[in-house]
């Protein structure tokens, strides 16, 4: 964070100090929740949970070199007293972003998110130091403490936004309003908490509304093959840029194809050039990811040369998204069980039978979460994929939405031992410690609350004990 001192700390949060001797005392380390971040120079954000109460652990963290907490009651040791802490951290990032010379750029969409951030990151951060948010914590605490990271080097910051209803984006877009807003898509991921497409869409709009106009340097980066992307430009008063494969898209790929290895390559057109990119992610769904990333990166001032290289070498920076990992055995498993809806698991089905060429493919699904009233003809038509995709073997893992995922693949004519509904993570670690080979690709899927990446650790850590049937 920038160095900011105790008493204008107190004086943006609208907290009171005690026990503090020196309220000039400063500080220059970052602002964090998790006692075992605290270093030297940093803030303790002391959160009041339903099992675990930060402010328990206020005299630890200055132990460990923390210069105050900030929390809802005195402890005994430095600390900045406020109503709400989760307010406190919005107020200081407000007033952090202000001081801050970077150019922000915020993202959103209901699929993609994450894996578009860190390309977005790591395009940037070749031309200047960047922050961004680590992993997806997109929301009212993880975005204030990305932003809180910044330090006077920072040149962009990179922040991915995250919506569970309406107001939610404008909120986040209030704490740290962005230069550059990015909208990916509208999708069905969390259609049942939200009531619709159309919610979404209200929703994700919020980010371009919140935007600078043209004049002022604001510029909405918009998904020119999405419909209700396409229709946001009439909500900003932003520049508006679009990427996909349209027509009208400022930036588009050309020659798309997957390699042999199922990684995506292209021909990068931008408004002031052109140049071929080769990923060294999995899945032709990066490619509409990359040309995002590209959108951003040539707003800000990055050549379609520049772009095309940093694209090239840009990994995966957050786990269990398309993690793909050989075993010594040559089974190759595909972890992407961070999270799952409609849009990414038919990209994940067909990146597997991408990869699988030639080989044996096994898809380890489960439940697709919060689709509400869509749920059962979401589940069916993904099991239906599986099959027309030639998916050498579907395992559905878990309850109800499971049993829909095999029943799909079943209706659509896997009527023999290619689909199997079992009960839970281990009943399908057992399967396929019974059945893999050598040279089998196993993608793991399913939303987060189901754990699958359980069954992708499992498979790895048999493939190092040499745990592999010989059939």
């Amino acid at each position: 964070m920038i160095a900011l001192s105790l008493a204008e700390i107190a004086e943006v949060v609208g907290g009171q100090t005690h026990d503090i001797p020196d309220p000039s005392v400063q500080v220059t380390g970052p602002v964090v929740r998790d006692s075992r971040e605290a270093v030297p120079g940093s803030l303790f954000a002391a959160f009041a949970g339903e099992r675990v109460d930060g402010h328990d652990y206020a005299a630890a963290v200055v132990e460990a070199g923390a210069v105050a907490v900030l929390g809802t009651r005195p402890v005994g040791v430095p600390a900045i007293v406020v109503d709400d802490v989760q307010t406190a951290l919005g107020a200081l990032a407000r007033h952090v972003v202000r001081r801050l010379g970077a150019t922000l750029v915020a993202l959103t969409g209901s699929a993609g998110k994450t894996s578009t951030k860190d390309l977005i990151a790591q395009v940037l951060r070749s031309k200047a130091p960047t922050v961004f948010t680590p992993g997806s914590l997109n929301n009212e605490i993880g975005l204030p403490l990305t932003a809180l990271s910044a330090t006077e080097e920072t040149r962009f910051l990179v922040l991915e936004m995250g919506a569970r209803g309406i107001g939610h984006i404008r909120y986040l877009a209030g704490l740290t309003p962005p230069k550059v807003g990015l909208v990916l898509n509208v999708g069905s991921a969390h259609i049942g908490e939200f009531g619709g497409r159309e919610q979404i869409a209200q929703a994700k709009g919020e980010l371009v509304e919140a935007l600078p106009s043209e004049a002022e340097g604001g510029t909405a980066v918009l998904n020119a093959d999405d419909p209700y992307v396409r229709a946001m430009t009439a909500r900003t008063k932003a520049k508006v840029i679009f990427f996909g494969e349209s027509g009208e898209a400022d930036v588009r790929a050309e020659n798309v194809r997957l390699t042999d290895t199922g990684q995506p390559s292209f021909r990068l057109h931008t408004p002031s050039g052109a140049s071929d990119v080769t990923m060294r992610l999995y899945g032709e769904h990066h490619v509409s990811n990359a040309l995002a990333a590209a959108a951003v990166a040539h707003e800000l001032g990055m050549s379609a040369d520049e772009i095309a290289v940093a694209l090239s070498e840009a990994g995966s920076l957050s786990r269990w998204r398309m993690e793909v990992t050989e075993r010594p055995d040559g089974v190759t498993i595909v972890n992407d069980a961070y999270n799952a809806n409609p849009e990414s698991m038919r990209a994940a089905l067909r990146a597997l039978a991408a990869m699988g060429k030639g080989r044996r493919t096994w898809a380890v699904l489960g439940k697709m979460a919060e689709l509400g009233d869509e749920a059962l003809a979401e589940h069916d038509a993904v099991g239906r994929l599986a099959v027309r995709l030639n998916v050498s073997k579907l395992v559905a893992v878990g309850g109800r939405e499971a049993a829909w995922l095999q029943l799909g693949a079943y209706n659509e004519g896997s009527w023999g031992e290619e689909s199997v509904h079992v009960s839970d993570a281990q009943a399908a670690v057992d399967l396929l410690r019974s059945e893999l080979r050598p040279g089998d690709v196993v993608l793991v899927k399913a939303s987060r609350s189901v754990g699958l990446e359980s069954v992708a650790q499992a498979l790895l850590e048999s493939g190092a004990e040499g745990e592999v049937s010989a059939r």
